[in-house]
């Protein structure tokens, strides 16, 4: 299974998918948590280049273009391996991040981010879980850890990103589960542990 989370700044990802990996683990699942930008070493480097507060001057196109670069390396090194050996693979941010970020809220199109991503539609997830939350909400979340340069748009932008999401979940809703992030975290945990137990359980 490739299950993939989205969701704007502070949204609860990170935490939501460190639940699940306890979680498999304790049923004996095998299971590997990744993250995009990032994942392997290559990739990793390029995040570096994509978050860094001094690129503030960094075009749309070229942000698109790293975001895919690091998405083929960490594809290649980390999730396909991964699915071979019949693991669970939970990653935070996959493909569709660069829909909603650099093709709605950048303004590229999704037309756009699906054709220099590509070689990424070949192992599109199994299960996309979205959490919507209120972009305000999320960007509170996030004031004592250290800004990003994502972190640091305004709040318009971050709206935008939100728009894109729900405008792809209506595009994919055989894949897309969208989960209320405008909760406490244990009852996002919850619902994506209800929605989930079934197919994941399943795996042993």
């Amino acid at each position: 299974m490739f299950i993939t989370f989205e969701g704007g700044e502070g949204s609860g990802k990170t935490t939501l998918i460190q639940t699940l990996v306890k979680w498999l683990k304790e049923h004996n699942i095998g299971c590997v948590a990744t993250r995009e930008p990032g994942g392997s070493d290559i990739a990793e480097k390029i995040r570096a280049i994509i978050l860094d507060q001094d690129n503030t001057h960094m075009r749309a196109r070229t942000e698109a273009l790293l975001f895919a670069a690091a998405r083929v390396q960490h594809l290649e090194e980390t999730v396909i391996p991964a699915l071979e050996k019949n693991q669970v693979v939970l990653c935070d941010r996959y493909i569709d991040s660069s829909l909603a970020y650099q093709g709605y809220a950048r303004g590229l199109g999704f037309d756009a981010i699906l054709k220099i991503n590509t070689f990424a539609l070949e192992h599109m997830p199994d299960i996309t879980v979205y959490i919507n939350s209120d972009p305000q909400i999320g960007l509170s979340r996030i004031k004592s850890r250290e800004n990003n340069r994502l972190d640091l748009e305004k709040l318009e932008f971050h709206q935008k990103v939100r728009e894109g999401y729900l405008k792809l979940a209506d595009m994919y809703p055989q894949r897309y589960l969208v989960i209320n992030g405008d909760r406490t975290m244990q009852e996002v945990i919850d619902d994506v542990k209800a929605h989930l137990k079934d197919v994941l359980l399943c795996q042993k």
